[in-house]
Parts: C-alpha cells; structure tokens; sequence
C-alpha cells in the first residue's frame, strides 16, 4: 500500500522524470544522541571545541529554540521520519527490553515518500525504532520496509562498547566487529554509500544518526586529550568526536560537488544526562524531561542555494518539522488520511514566524513525574505531570529558564492552556495505538533501567 502511494505521488507531483529539470536537493540528517543544548561551542559552552558544527552554522543558520519531539529518544526519531507526534505515531516510548512498540509498517515516512520520485535513501548509525526482539527480524518493520535502499544500523548502542562495537547490521546481514569509534564507523559508512555505491545523477537522502555523546561512551584519546585535566574531558571528547564525524560528511558532500544543493540539519534527540557531563546550559531539566532542558536542541540547517550565511533565528521549529520541510521543497502533499503535527520550518529559516494547526506538545513516557507533559502556543507554555492535574504556567520568551512559574499569578492564562492541552492530548490518545499502551500511559515503570 505505502509503495502505491510513492508511486501515485510521483506521478501526480512530477510526472516522469525529465533530463532538463533542474537537479532536485538532497537531504542530509545527521542526529547526535544526548547531546544537550549547550554541549558545544556553537550554543555558548565555554570549553568544548566544535569547530564543524561552528562552521555549519557560520554557513547556514542557527536554532536558538529548536525542540526533539520527546524527552527521550526513540519518539523523538520516530517524529522526525513521519512527521507526528509519538503517541500518534506509536513510538511514544524508548524502545528497548522487550517492548512491543515500533515504528509501524503503516506510517508513512520521508524517505519512502521521496524514493516515489527518484531518490536514493540510505540510514547509518543508530535505529532505536524497534525493540531488541524485533530488531533484524524480517517479521517487524526494518529500515528498508521505511523507505532506505541501503542501511547500516544498531538497535540502540553499539555493543559491547561504542569502540570497536559488533552489533552493526548491514541490510540485514551482521556486520561483525568493527575496529574504531561509533562516529567515525557511522560516517565513513555514510561515505562510503555516497561515493561507491550511490549513483550521482540521482537525488538523495542520507540520514546520519551518530551514538555518541550517549553511555557508554568510549573516547578516541585525540579528543579526550584536547581536555587535558578536566573532569569531563572524557565526554567533551566525545562532543568533539561527533563534531569531526560531522566534519567527515561535510567533506564528503563538498568532494561529490553537491553541498551548495544539500539542505544539511543537525540536531539531537533529546537533551543531556549531567551525571556524564552533559550540559543544557542552563535551561532547567534535562533528559527525561519536558522542561526545556530535556527537548531544546542544538538545530542548525545549511542549505547554501535557500538559506542565507550566519543566520540566527528564534523561531520555534522541533524534528517533526522536518518531514513536511522536505516534502515542501520536493512538492510532495502531505499525507491526506493522517494527521501531520510538523510544519515547514524553511521560513523560520529567515527568522519568519511558523503557523501552527497543531500546538508544540511534548509527552515523556519514564515515570511519574511533574514535568511529564508540555504544550507550547507562541511565547506561552504549560507543563504538567504525569496525570495532568498540577501545572506550571511559563513566558518561554522571557523566561527561557522557567524560573518563574505564573500559574497562580496569571489564573487565566492558566486555564486557556490547559483548555488547548487537554485537547490535544485527546486528539492523540484517540488516534495512539491503544493496544500497546493501554493501561500503562499513567504508571510509573516499575525496574525500569535508565540507561538509554
């Protein structure tokens, strides 16, 4: 059914394929996992060395609110590829043990929808959208059954260890143990596709989605040694490890001739664990939760033929944004027979503000809490716990912080947001995939390891 539809949109936004027509964009996103929104140079850290992501954003633009969909990280992917928020698409959970959860054979991603037109598509690095039981199991959806041609990928960490790990499958076929670290194996995999086995007069989309800063980490002593000294020189290193795997595809894309036509976006899925040494330089909160220490982001796009050199912008835009952005750009419609949260952020890019159907709205799925739950409207923003019976009320604007919580003070205000939280939290748990978590939305995880 899904290849149907990538069939019928070719035809209807295209027709076939022309040799006059101007080359099309390829799409490059590269994901770091834990990376808090102030672990680099680029958002203000004083000490860690990121001179590739400094350089992207010196050539493109740079997020100051840019939002992961969740708190933690496999909703937070999951949005990124479909478009909609976790519960709606099902991955509303970090999915390891043995959970049944997955990303869906029926929701419909970028990568297959661009494959309809003539792209090539391929997945390094982390995957994370099936649990252990199901991961390279043929009877649950892998990342060919989403749209990639070619994939290089682990469940979640790469194991025993992000160096030398030998847990990475290779469309379907176990790779083995492979020497060095996480980042550097991620993109030289990357490379590898785009120079020896993706054809050049096709159009692509390369999806980079590194381990590192996440635990275990395992540091290349080049990196670490930069820090000489320092408590966290370990995971700073690790920051800067990252960094210079991003440079790799940076160089990579220049080499091919194709980076002044590549939309470029970085970011991470959810914000830093401090007891590694992550920082979210100073937002409050951080993984695990929907203060803005746990979902602002680092988020810097580079498209050199769309979007103008050393851009700053304050517009809100979060990964979910990006599958109807590259829809936009193809001419793809959005899918008609779902509902779509993200928007085209392209605008944002030039500091024009986004029109939102659907709230910014952030649900994280680890325990009772009293930051479970979060729903954003312009500079306003109320965050709520686990049963959605005590709220905080916060000018995100003004106090970017959440220092001061207004929700006796401005009673009003209170009650309008949560008006517009309940209603989308009911529009999503009906349309949620209730026989996976029915019953378990509103409990805590009993035993539950927070290693992921």
């Amino acid at each position: 059914m899904k290849r149907i539809l990538s069939s019928i949109i070719s035809l209807v936004a295209f027709g076939p394929l022309q040799a006059e027509e101007p080359a099309r964009p390829n799409f490059v996103i590269f994901v770091a996992d834990d990376m808090g929104w102030g672990d680099s140079a680029t958002y203000g850290h004083p000490l860690i060395k990121t001179p590739n992501l400094d350089k992207l954003a010196s050539q493109g633009v740079k997020f100051t609110q840019c939002y992961s969909a969740c708190g933690v990280c496999s909703p937070s992917r999951s949005a990124i590829l479909t478009g909609r928020m976790p519960y709606r698409n099902g991955v509303w959970r970090h999915l390891s043990g043995n959970h049944p959860a997955h990303l869906r054979d029926s929701e419909i991603t970028y990568p297959e929808l661009l494959k309809g037109i003539g792209y090539e598509t391929c997945h390094v690095g982390k995957w994370h959208l099936n649990s252990k039981p199901q991961f390279n199991v043929p009877e649950f959806p892998q990342p060919g059954d989403h749209g990639y041609d070619y994939w290089m990928y682990s469940q979640n960490n790469a194991i025993p260890s992000h160096k030398n790990p030998n847990n990475f499958v290779r469309n379907g076929e176990p790779v083995g143990e492979m020497k060095g670290y996480s980042a550097q194996i991620v993109a030289s995999e990357a490379i590898h596709w785009l120079e020896e086995i993706h054809d050049p007069k096709k159009p692509f989309a390369l999806s980079v989605w590194v381990h590192e800063p996440h635990s275990p980490i395992a540091t290349d002593p080049r990196f670490s040694e930069l820090y000489p000294g320092h408590k966290n020189s370990k995971y700073m290193g690790n920051i800067t490890q990252l960094d210079t795997a991003l440079g790799q595809v940076m160089e990579a894309l220049d080499k091919a001739g194709v980076a002044d036509n590549t939309l470029l976006f970085f970011t991470s899925d959810n914000g830093p664990v401090p007891g590694f040494g992550g920082s979210s330089g100073g937002l409050r909160g951080n993984k695990r939760s929907s203060h803005e220490g746990g979902i602002r982001v680092p988020g810097v796009a580079r498209w050199p033929a769309r979007i103008k050199a050393g851009t700053v912008s304050d517009v809100p835009v979060i990964g979910t944004d990006l599958f109807s952005t590259i829809l936009s750009v193809v001419d793809i419609p959005l899918p008609a027979d779902r509902t779509i949260d993200g928007v085209n952020m392209l605008p944002a890019t030039a500091g024009e503000p986004l029109t939102r159907k659907v709230p910014l709205f952030w649900r994280t799925h680890v325990s009772q809490a009293d930051n479970r739950s979060a729903l954003r409207i312009g500079d306003w923003k109320i965050v709520s716990n686990d049963e959605m019976n005590k709220f905080m009320l916060f000018n995100i604007q003004k106090d970017w912080k959440e220092e001061n919580d207004l929700a006796t003070s401005m009673p009003e205000k209170l009650e309008e947001m949560k008006k517009e939280l309940f209603k989308v939290w009911k529009e999503i748990e009906t349309e949620g995939p209730k026989e996976w978590w029915l019953g378990e939305r509103n409990k805590p995880m009993k035993g539950a390891k927070l290693n992921y």
